[in-house]
């Protein structure tokens, strides 16, 4: 087997050269980031399920004119990508009062947004990706204006279907975070929505309940973490395509 280039390691994701110029593959890891600071959780069978947790998405986005970086599911871990540059800018869509949000400005969390709210984040690890703002996007040169309005535009479009998809399953979308990146096509540039949609980068709670189904269930305590990541792909009906898993399903490992 041909031994593949590797060209970038995140915390959820190994990014690898592709079969063909202009394209890379992406592995989804079993890493869970610790929000708490402290050592980050392997959970085995997490990637696999975020995997087909981000094919679905990203397949359905593209299916309503969302372009995307995806090209197929390869295989239960990997994905063939476009190769795109990556805009250094985390775009956070909020719907309900929650996590930093409550914090800044001493709300109560669950609180419903009179609209919707697009918040710009520098990626950028090292410096804690700080808040930014749209005169900062466009006079640091990130983007022009132009490909901000098309951001701004795409993401309230994936908020829109995101909110649709997981409403019809029971579960509210609280939050989530995007990344866009630029492909050239010949002469041409285009944004595509880029990284991964799954509950990593999602805030989602029960419709009926408000049982957190991601990260902020488990970052203090280190429980519930590997139902809820089967209880949201088993709500999108992904689950039943993982036949690796073993009947235990997912194992946090410690």
């Amino acid at each position: 087997m041909q031994r593949r280039t590797q060209l970038y390691e995140g915390k959820a994701k190994v990014i690898f050269e592709g079969p063909e110029p202009g394209t890379v593959v992406a592995y989804f890891k079993d890493d869970s980031a610790d929000l708490a600071g402290g050592k980050p959780t392997v959970v085995t069978g997490k990637g696999v399920i975020n995997n087909a947790i981000s094919d679905l998405i990203m397949t359905r986005l593209s299916e309503i004119g969302v372009a995307t970086h995806l090209i197929k599911r390869l295989n239960m871990r990997e994905q063939l990508l476009h190769k795109v540059e990556i805009i250094p800018i985390e775009v956070v869509v909020r719907n309900v009062v929650a996590g930093s949000l409550a914090k800044r400005f001493g709300m109560e969390e669950g609180t419903p947004l009179a609209r919707s709210i697009v918040e710009f984040y520098y990626k950028n690890d090292d410096l804690g990706c700080p808040m930014i703002l749209e005169e900062h996007i466009t006079a640091f040169g990130w983007v022009s204006h132009p490909e901000l309005d098309e951001i701004m535009s795409l993401a309230l479009r994936t908020n829109d279907f995101l909110s649709g998809l997981f409403s019809g399953i029971g579960i509210k979308l609280i939050n989530f975070k995007i990344v866009f990146g630029r492909c050239w096509e010949d002469e041409q540039v285009r944004i595509l929505l880029a990284d991964e949609i799954t509950p990593d980068s999602c805030r989602l709670w029960d419709l009926e309940t408000n049982k957190k189904l991601e990260k902020d269930r488990f970052c203090q305590e280190r429980d519930g973490i590997e139902e809820a990541y089967q209880e949201i792909a088993a709500r999108l009906g992904v689950l039943p395509d993982l036949e690796h898993l073993s009947s235990e399903g997912l194992r946090l490992v410690r």
